[in-house]
């Protein structure tokens, strides 16, 4: 067996990284995806001259590996990783594999819900207060793609639980836990305990002059955190309470406090970010910023002009007096709960896709109090229709992007919000969240 071989598993974008950075520092390489690979990630294996197969995974080929890198979305019950493992060949993540190959420190951030919008703002400041930071991992470009091509003194690393469960000795400088509710769970025997403990994976390893943040006000969070014994320097955050050293919230004013130096003081309504789940956001952001010393009027003004990434509460259009909201990123229904949550209208709420075991019940009190129609954009709505049929008057199928926002223009009054927030996969009747977001733009400015 030769002693260099990293093969692969998966060709997005985190496999074509991984194959990137491994080439780069010697290795044989080979690439196997169970599916057809896309073109841009075809082209760049090529280019490279890696070695690659698509829609088959051949033993001969994986079963002879050094080592294995495997993209997030393969799970472990998958025959390829069960005769892997059978055969003691280690199986990692891409973030694993990149870490090895940089001196530069990490902030890592995961969250069930939160987590791309508190990457996006804590680089947004990094980058605002002149630091050479690089952003990654479950968002945009993989973490192994920009070891391999840039060289940043700080990476700022969304980070899944799929990819946690593939981390061992990886360690987070600065670890940041923003919530844990129910998600993805047919990956995790359905038990939110397994889930809980891949999400506190991310303190890991950590030591006395690493950096732990947490939200104080998650129940679940606090609860799973009774199992760790942690070693790194934490700091909570808090909207319900006071807190001595990280973040609370008091009469409409966030404060942050850090080692008793300099403490931040902003009004909410200064930032980019409204809603009561974009406080707990800012705070964590804030509170690195803080760790890393990082100038308060600098916090401040990155704070109040951060733009907030596509399909997230995206703006779309305001029609006739109705405002159209684009949030195809709600993939749960915990993200459709902060959706609901952050509006402050009569909403007509555009829902469905692939429910993944979904229970609507912490969505009732919102729907009761905000939502006047329930527009279903996907194939089988019957679970949705028996969650709702008691709170809502209006409950209607659509099969269409275009059908589904040309239904909710007649429903809505003016001064209403029609809202896109699915609380479900896309993969029905769109490619990804992604085009079922863009669809629904395309739709409301064809109105």
């Amino acid at each position: 067996m030769e002693n260099n071989r990293i093969v692969v598993l998966g060709a997005g974008e985190s496999g074509v990284g991984a194959a990137m950075l491994a080439q780069k520092h010697g290795f044989d390489v080979f690439v196997s995806d169970f599916g057809a690979i896309a073109s841009q990630y075809k082209e760049r294996l090529q280019e490279l001259n890696i070695a690659f197969e698509e829609k088959q995974h051949t033993s001969e080929e994986i079963l002879n590996a050094t080592e294995v890198i495997k993209s997030p979305g393969i799970p472990d019950k998958a025959p390829i990783i069960v005769a892997l493992k059978k055969k003691e060949i280690p199986v990692i993540s891409e973030i694993e594999f990149a870490k090895r190959y940089t001196d530069a420190k990490t902030i890592c951030i995961t969250g069930s819900n939160g987590k791309t919008t508190t990457s996006m703002l804590t680089y947004h400041i990094l980058k605002k207060a002149g630091l050479n930071v690089g952003l990654a991992g479950n968002i945009g470009n993989s973490f192994a793609a920009l070891v391999a091509t840039a060289d940043f003194d700080w990476y700022v690393l969304e980070i899944s639980s799929f990819m946690l469960d593939d981390m061992y000795d990886f360690r987070a400088d600065i670890a940041v836990l923003l919530n844990i509710t129910p998600d993805h769970l047919d990956r995790y025997d359905y038990k939110l305990g397994n889930y809980a403990a891949s999400k506190m994976r991310i303190a890991q390893n950590q030591g006395s002059n690493d950096t732990f943040i947490y939200c104080a006000d998650d129940e679940e969070t606090i609860k799973a955190m009774k199992h760790i014994r942690f070693n790194s320097k934490m700091y909570p955050f808090s909207i319900r309470k006071q807190i001595e050293e990280g973040a609370y919230l008091e009469s409409n004013n966030m404060h942050i406090n850090i080692n008793h130096k300099d403490p931040l003081t902003m009004s909410i309504i200064e930032l980019a970010l409204q809603g009561k789940h974009n406080i707990y956001n800012s705070m964590a952001s804030g509170i690195v910023a803080k760790v890393l010393e990082i100038r308060n009027a600098t916090i401040r003004e990155s704070m109040g002009d951060f733009r907030n990434i596509e399909h997230r509460l995206e703006h779309v259009a305001k029609i006739s007096g109705v405002e159209y909201i684009n949030d195809s990123k709600a993939t749960n229904v915990n993200s459709t709960w902060y959706a609901l949550e952050s509006v402050n209208t009569d909403v007509i709420l555009i829902m469905g896709g692939v429910d993944k075991g979904n229970d609507y019940e912490m969505l009732k009190d919102l729907v009761r109090q905000k939502v006047r129609a329930i527009v279903c954009l996907g194939k089988d709505n019957k679970r949705i229709h028996e969650a709702f049929e008691d709170d809502v008057e209006v409950i209607v199928n659509t099969f269409s992007a275009n059908e589904a926002v040309k239904m909710a223009y007649h429903l809505a009054k003016k001064g209403n919000t029609v809202l896109l927030s699915p609380a479900c996969a896309s993969f029905d009747l769109f490619k990804n969240y992604e085009d079922r977001g863009n669809q629904f733009k395309m739709a409301v400015k064809e109105l």
